[in-house]
Parts: structure tokens; sequence; C-alpha cells
């Protein structure tokens, strides 16, 4: 495959990035896939510093000189230590999400690190290009995991964000497919952002129990949830019902907190509570029935993107 924007930005082989996705992207799942060629993501969010130093420091060994990245929320509680931890590593890319742009883009670039901003709409996909950073994702609603208010699904996005700014951009939501793949850059993407068909692979860090409950889900056992506090797309599952009942009386956000508690994600995604955790996967689960090794997902990928850009290239309308 010839280099596009994606590929030359991030020296790797194919266009293809594994979300950092938090309690399933470890230094195992990131380096597996920057070793197949795509670029893979440790997820900072679920991580204390120093787990994440060390995440970082056998991602560094595993891939030997093959580019790999750290997805950070601008969110986290210890976000001084976790961007100070990333420039000491020297790690050469670093994907931003759920906060300001503008407060950590120099910081990074000055240490000679390329920064990603994930965005919902072309309004913060521009704030970015403002912001300096060297390319976006912009992520439809169909993802897991905490979404954008505008509940933008994918093939909306993708072209208005294109025509919003003149950066590299990366298509996420509902991608798990090379189909889906060549429809990302028809729309105008440079590269696309796969989260739920990496986080059911081997090498993901998310428990098998949670693994295997995503492979039997059907459309729609997927919901966008917890507006009031940041929407996040979650299994519907006893946890998902009790937070759909307090919607439903137009609860207040303490009480959501309340009930939301601490920890309920790793409960969920990491420990096997499939009852009472918060199960966080994107609607595309429904089309996905195997785990697999993450070389054989980004093999398969790039075949069958392969396979359906030359059969759309037959059509002579």
């Amino acid at each position: 495959m010839q280099t596009n924007n994606i590929t030359k930005l991030f020296n790797i082989k194919y266009p293809i990035i594994q979300g950092g996705m938090v309690w399933c992207s470890g230094w195992r799942l990131a380096s597996a896939v920057s070793n197949a060629g795509g670029l893979g993501l440790i997820g900072a969010g679920s991580m204390h510093p120093e787990t994440l130093r060390e995440h970082i420091q056998k991602c560094k060994s595993a891939t030997v000189d093959i580019p790999f990245g750290v997805n950070i929320p601008l969110m986290y509680p210890q976000i001084d230590d976790i961007m100070q931890i990333v420039k000491e590593e020297q790690v050469p890319i670093v994907f931003t999400s759920a906060g300001n742009p503008k407060t950590w883009t120099s910081y990074l670039k000055d240490a000679g690190i390329k920064v990603v901003h994930v965005v919902s709409s072309s309004k913060f996909a521009l704030k970015c290009q403002e912001a300096g950073v060297d390319a976006i994702v912009a992520e439809g609603f169909e993802a897991g995991g905490h979404n954008g208010r505008e509940e933008t699904t994918t093939l909306t996005l993708i072209p208005q964000v294109r025509d919003a700014v003149s950066l590299p951009l990366i298509a996420a939501g509902g991608i798990a497919t090379g189909g889906a793949m060549a429809a990302a850059f028809a729309l105008g993407a440079d590269g696309v952002q796969v989260g739920t068909r990496f986080a059911l692979t081997t090498e993901s860090s998310a428990n098998e129990e949670f693994k295997q409950c995503c492979l039997q889900l059907k459309e729609g056992d997927t919901m966008l949830t917890l507006k009031k506090l940041a929407p996040a797309r979650l299994i519907k599952n006893d946890f998902y019902r009790q937070v759909h009942e307090l919607e439903n009386k137009g609860a207040t956000e303490e009480e959501f907190r309340t009930l939301l508690g601490k920890g309920r994600a790793k409960r969920g995604m990491f420990e096997g509570d499939l009852s009472e955790g918060e199960l966080e996967i994107g609607q595309i689960a429904s089309h996905i029935k195997s785990i697999l090794p993450a070389k054989q997902v980004v093999e398969e990928m790039m075949n069958e993107f392969r396979e359906t850009t030359q059969r759309l290239s037959k059509y002579t309308f």
C-alpha cells in the first residue's frame, strides 16, 4: 500500500490506529498492533502514573524502534504527572481527548511529541487546528465508551470535519472491517481508529467474560447513556437499567454520581462483573463473532480494504 498523510506522519505501514481504551489497551495490545504495521496506543485513562510508565517501558521493549503512542483523557485527575511521564519516556505520539487541546498541545510538541486530538464535531475540529495539533480523530457516536453530546454518526461527521479542516483526518466509530475503512476513506478520512474490534482480541487486557459477552450482542444491545455526566455507550445490563431508571425520573447529577461510584468500569470490563459493572463497547460489537490476535485483525482489515477498493473501481456508471 502506498503511503498517505497518516502513514507518513506516524511512520507506520498501515493507516490503522488502535483506540486507547480503558481496561483494554495495555502494552501487550499496543505493541501487537504496532508490530503488525498499525499504530498501537496504551490507554492511560485507567492507569496510575507509575503503572503507565511501566506499560510504556514494556511497550518500548516489545516494539524496538517501531512507533507506538499513549491515549490521555485530559480530564485525568493526575494529568500533570501523566504528561511528565510521557515526556520523560520520550513517547513519540500522544492522542488526547475529553478536554481543551490548547492546554497541553504546545507542551507536548515542544518535547518533540506528535499530538492528535479526538473530536465529535467540526466545531471542535477547528479548535484543534487552531491549537496546532498534528492530526484529528473524528469519532461518531457509534463508538463505545465516552462519546460526544451531539450524537452525530460517523457517516455524517467525517465529511463535515473534512470540509472544515485541512489536517490529516482519522475516522472512528463503528469501524471494524476493511469495508468500513474503505467507506471512511471515501468520505475523506486518511486513516481509521479502531476500538471495539481490538478490545475483542487475544492481547486485549479486558476480562475474558466481558469479551465473550460482547460476542453475543445483537443490534440495539448497547445504548448511549449517562448523558447528565459524560455520555457513554454501554451494554444493557443491570447497571445500565439502573441508570435508565434514574434518567426517566429526571435524577440529579449527584444521584448519577452516587450510583456510578468508583471503579464501576474496572468492575465490569476488567474484573468481569457482567451485571453491576459498567460495560463499555461500540455498536459494531454485534458484528464481531470471534476473538482473534491483533495481527490477524490488521491483516484481515487491510485485505478487505484492498478487495473493496478494487471492487468499487470496476463501476463505470
